[in-house]
């Protein structure tokens, strides 16, 4: 073989494309270059199969946030027994034994809890009390409040099971504000369609999760092998859920997108792998839902807002006429003939009397 003859060597390790000339040791012989080849080619199936058995394409998150959230929302509950005081207040307590940790008379609170006056002084949310006294951190204290031992039992064991496979799937960050802004969206619908009687649980939050679990499964459908998930019950605040839902439905659109596995996988391709095709990161749908999802958040959110502005200025309103009401009826003393005009005559029926009598 001519020594003349030069031979180009690509290493796709070290990217060496030098030239190198073919010596002795390089001018080997045709079946030890075989076997060169074939050993270099076990060695990189050795390797592709290496990563395809550690090949993960999405982090997986320590759950810390949801366990966390469930020991306050039972601490909270503790605290609010041991206020509530049962046998101060009342003779017919549940659970005597418990001391002033028992609960209140089954007609009170069936499900096992403190008084409404109890729940009223730890933050439920109370109409009257956002728009008269201003208390708006009543929309949010609520969602960490619970009416009962059936109430928090249901609630926290929904919110293990469900919270924390989100949070392992998509971190604390996304699934902790995930859970406040549906949480605070359950309290806006609750405010704007039920102002008789107090509020409070973490369904709304909890619903807000099963929606974004919904709009999760919708958004990345591509990506997973198994395509697989709402109660509406008496005597609890339905509007809650269906606003929390309703919210964490949209939420999951912006939150948990996902990258396309073909994307994942390029960027974790080994070395010396060619790729054929450079693959988007999302699909043109997920950009059109996370869109329309935010549009929708905005545009419900500003409504809501206005529901709520509303309802605050006629309430203020109603107020305002009845001391006006009050102060008529105090001044509304008829000095005609020394008689009293009836209480329910305004001002104005008054003086048509007056005039009619003279």
């Amino acid at each position: 073989m001519d020594s003349r003859i030069e031979i180009k060597v690509t290493d796709p390790k070290s990217g060496d494309t030098g030239v190198h000339p073919a010596g002795p040791s390089h001018a080997a012989s045709p079946s030890s270059g075989g076997e060169r080849r074939r050993q270099e080619h076990r060695h990189r199936e050795g390797q592709q199969a290496a990563w395809l058995i550690d090949f993960v394409p999405f982090k997986k998150w320590a759950p810390w946030l949801i366990p966390g959230f469930v020991l306050v929302n039972i601490f909270l509950f503790i605290i609010t027994m041991y206020i509530n005081d049962c046998p101060k207040t009342s003779k017919s307590c549940v659970w005597k034994f418990l001391g002033r940790f028992s609960f209140q008379p089954f007609k009170e609170n069936p499900l096992l809890g403190p008084s409404a006056s109890t729940l009223e002084k730890m933050g439920a949310l109370e109409v009257s009390k956002v728009v008269r006294r201003h208390e708006a951190w009543r929309m949010i204290s609520c969602i960490w409040l619970h009416a009962g031992v059936f109430h928090i039992v249901a609630n926290m064991l929904s919110l293990l099971f469900i919270g924390i496979r989100l949070e392992q799937e998509f971190g604390f960050v996304k699934i902790g504000l995930l859970y406040l802004i549906a949480g605070f969206g359950g309290s806006l619908m609750s405010f704007l369609f039920i102002q008789s009687v107090i509020s409070v649980g973490a369904s709304g939050a909890l619903f807000g999760l099963l929606g974004s679990m919904l709009s999760e499964l919708i958004t990345n459908w591509s990506i997973y092998a198994n395509k697989a998930p709402m109660g509406v019950l008496p005597h609890v605040d339905n509007f809650a859920h269906i606003g929390g839902f309703l919210s964490g439905f949209l939420l999951g659109f912006v939150f948990l997108i996902r990258p396309q596995f073909g994307y994942v996988s390029e960027k974790k391709v080994p070395p010396g792998y060619i790729v054929a095709s450079r693959k988007p990161k999302h699909k043109p749908y997920q950009y059109a839902l996370w869109v329309i999802s935010l549009i929708l958040l905005i545009v419900v959110r500003m409504a809501q807002y206005y529901s709520l502005i509303r309802i605050a200025v006629n309430r203020v309103q109603q107020v305002h006429e009845l001391d006006m009401h009050k102060q008529w009826e105090k001044r509304n003393v008829s000095i005609n003939r020394g008689k009293h005009f009836p209480s329910s005559t305004t001002v104005f029926q008054a003086l048509s009397l007056m005039q009619d009598r003279v």
